[in-house]
């Protein structure tokens, strides 16, 4: 199933030479790889029984300590269900706690608006999924400045032409010019215009949440999108152990649409966890299921996604770290822990500190990405673009970082034993002292045997030095040029494109300019 997609890539996206080149490649067809069916088995770190002395402990900070859930709806909802609230503190029982969450289906679909693009998530199926949230771009000239509008439609152009990624995010940067209470509308119609591909939804407020719905209500239908999962939203648990009103608002519009949430602690481990890796999952473990038992209160057997974002601090500084030893070593424990409650479950996959695509960036999102495939991670996010701690997206980075999901997507597909038969008669065809270039079975599989990155040099030192003696981050920057210049609109119905239009003019006339 994954080697089609694989070798489709390499043909399609590979630059034709000159104009018709060109031409040729702007008429094809945008490849896209099918979800990812993993083939490769998941890495357990530790023995089952650390696994449970983690769950154990999760349960009893949930049933001693108690989580935070800061608003009245979810106190009523909490106290009609059995659980122990006092004030805003909500102490559950395990049964009730399990309960709940054993109501969360194993895998869902989530649709794009182009059937071809539509996912599974779940299971032994990855989908990579670009970044999110970052104020600053380091642009095509390698300038660092405020996200505007047009980057945003760039990273959303970029995401639909790269065939490794799943989903075209939402928020891959802020478009700064844009009046705050008037931005998420256009983030969205970005997303959904430029890409058909799944996206994710807004959350910073209740209103925004709505907003996002009505639009995709349009796209998809009132109807469909009452039941059918084609975003998905992230809320962050203020770690420790805190539901707040705005992720709480959210949380209810689109568990009530079945849309499916991922409850994600941002743990700054050192911080707003012990200073223990093994620690620091258990609280977040509690936070998470707290959050996902809470949207079975909402709509039970709503699609939900168990998740976590976990970051060392530099014990120095403060600052968070990325690709740190510790933070792979986290996700396979929440890995585990997924498995073991049969729920969904995100991480990220290219973070990093660096500020630039450099080594550093390449060790950092290696050590990463290689855990969050073997802790067999279902939403792998942040695997495109990010630089700086989520601060900034780049181009480079972006371009690059969609070069080696290629690899990794081969990587986790596993080793296919199609041709081994074939194989073997080369062998024997060759015999000693030949060689293979010409064997009628290199002629039919080169294209798709082995994973040829374009963007990655391998030429020798004269010829590499001929060509400009470039680094991997000015072609980096070629590379997302290129993908820009071959972009082709993906065009929505004229009536859905009206109706957009109309939705956020009118509700651009009654937000304010400015945040009061």
């Amino acid at each position: 199933m994954n080697a089609p997609a694989v070798e489709l890539t390499e043909q399609t996206h590979r630059r034709g030479g000159g104009r018709l080149g060109r031409k040729a490649l702007r008429s094809a067809p945008i490849a896209s790889f099918p979800t990812l069916v993993r083939q490769i088995p998941a890495y357990e770190i530790v023995p089952d029984e650390a696994v449970e002395l983690i769950h154990e402990e999760s349960l009893k900070i949930l049933e001693e300590v108690g989580c935070e859930f800061r608003d009245d709806e979810a106190i009523a909802l909490w106290k009609a269900a059995g659980a122990d609230v006092r004030d805003t503190r909500v102490r559950i029982d395990r049964a009730l706690l399990m309960e709940l969450v054993s109501k969360v289906p194993p895998e869902f679909t989530l649709h794009a608006r182009n059937p071809e693009r539509t996912v599974r998530v779940g299971g032994k199926n990855s989908i990579f999924v670009p970044m999110y949230g970052a104020p600053y771009i380091r642009d095509l000239d390698n300038k660092r400045r405020y996200g505007t509008l047009a980057d945003l439609n760039n990273f959303h152009k970029m995401a639909y032409m790269a065939p490794a990624l799943h989903s075209s995010s939402s928020i891959i940067c802020e478009p700064m010019e844009i009046p705050v209470p008037k931005r998420h509308l256009h983030i969205i119609h970005s997303a959904l215009k430029h890409s058909d591909k799944p996206f994710m939804g807004i959350v910073t407020s209740k209103e925004r949440a709505e907003d996002t719905m009505a639009m995709a209500a349009i796209v998809f239908g009132e109807e469909f999108v009452r039941d059918n999962p084609v975003l998905v939203a992230i809320t962050n648990c203020n770690s420790p152990l805190v539901w707040d009103a705005t992720m709480l608002d959210a949380m209810r519009v689109y568990a009530r649409h079945n849309q499916p949430l991922i409850l994600a602690p941002f743990a700054l481990c050192g911080a707003s966890t012990p200073a223990s890796a093994v620690g620091a999952v258990a609280q977040v473990n509690a936070e998470a299921l707290a959050g996902v038992a809470f949207t079975q209160l909402i709509r039970p057997g709503s699609p939900q996604i168990y998740g976590q974002f976990m970051v060392t601090v530099d014990m120095k500084t403060g600052a968070p770290m990325g690709g740190t030893p510790e933070a792979a070593q986290m996700m396979y424990l929440m890995g585990a822990l997924a498995r073991k409650y049969k729920l969904p479950w995100r991480t990220s996959g290219f973070h990093v500190g660096s500020k630039l695509n450099d080594a550093q960036a390449g060790y950092e999102a290696n050590m990463l990405m290689h855990a969050a495939i073997l802790s067999g991670a279902n939403y792998i996010w942040h695997s495109a673009g990010w630089l700086e701690a989520g601060l900034t997206c780049g181009y480079s980075k972006f371009a690059t970082d969609c070069e080696q999901l290629v690899g990794w997507y081969k990587y986790a597909g596993g080793l296919p034993f199609g041709d081994f038969k074939e194989a073997m008669a080369a062998i024997r065809e060759v015999g000693p002292q030949g060689h293979f270039l010409g064997t009628q079975h290199t002629l039919e599989h080169f294209e798709s045997a082995f994973f040829m990155p374009n963007i990655m040099d391998f030429n020798s030192f004269e010829q590499w030095s001929a060509e400009g003696a470039k680094d991997h981050d000015t072609r980096g920057r070629e590379k997302a040029r290129a993908m820009l210049a071959d972009y082709q609109e993906p065009k929505l119905d004229e009536a859905i494109a009206e109706g957009l239009a109309d939705l956020i003019a009118r509700r651009e006339e009654k937000l304010p300019d400015s945040v009061s």
